[in-house]
């Protein structure tokens, strides 16, 4: 599973998400200050999902830093 979104190019494998030991998954991506971004998580099988908790754009996640 991975986090991808336009500060990866989209590239799926590039920022994997790696299990805690709370049971979740996490990566650590650094971004600019005062940007926003879209993203969304893969999953295997080409599930793409959103993060429930943050803001949208269309079918995007939206991060504002």
């Amino acid at each position: 599973m991975s986090v991808v979104g336009d500060f990866n190019d989209w590239q799926p494998g590039v920022h994997t998400l790696q299990p805690r030991k709370d049971g979740k998954r996490a990566v650590m991506v650094t971004l600019p200050a005062e940007t926003a971004h879209s993203f969304r998580y893969l999953a295997a099988g080409d599930y793409w999902f959103n993060e429930e908790s943050a803001d949208h754009d269309g079918a995007n996640s939206r991060l504002h830093t």
